[in-house]
């Protein structure tokens, strides 16, 4: 079993910038390849960024390419997520997410954190 515990999200303004946490234990966490999902309200949850349990590959949803960065400390159990030049429209519940197989945009993955909520103001 593998527990999930998100934090940093926050209010910030347009324009503004926000790193996400997310602390994993119960499990060998470099085994681990690890997510970011969120869900706004009314919509279904969406991918964000993935990385591989090395760090050696990312993959990012096309809305934030080139604004968000996924990292990782293995040593810290730890995966974050850097969120530049936020938008209203980032507006979400952020959700943490890890699987020791799958590395992908899909919402299958075997473990879940709580989330954390970010809200971009305009």
């Amino acid at each position: 079993q593998v527990q999930l515990t998100e934090s940093g999200g926050g209010l910030v303004q347009a324009g503004g910038s926000l790193r996400l946490s997310c602390a994993a234990s119960g499990r060998t966490f470099s085994s681990l390849h690890m997510a970011w999902f969120r869900q706004a309200p009314g919509k279904e949850r969406e991918f964000v960024a993935v990385i591989s349990w090395t760090g050696g590959s990312t993959a990012y949803a096309d809305s934030v390419k080139g604004r968000f960065t996924i990292s990782r400390d293995n040593a810290k159990n730890t995966v974050y997520l850097q969120m530049n030049s936020l938008k209203p429209e980032d507006t979400a519940v952020y959700y943490c997410a890890a699987d020791p197989l799958r590395f992908g945009s899909d919402r299958t993955y075997a473990y879940w954190g709580q989330g954390t909520q970010v809200t971009v103001s305009s």
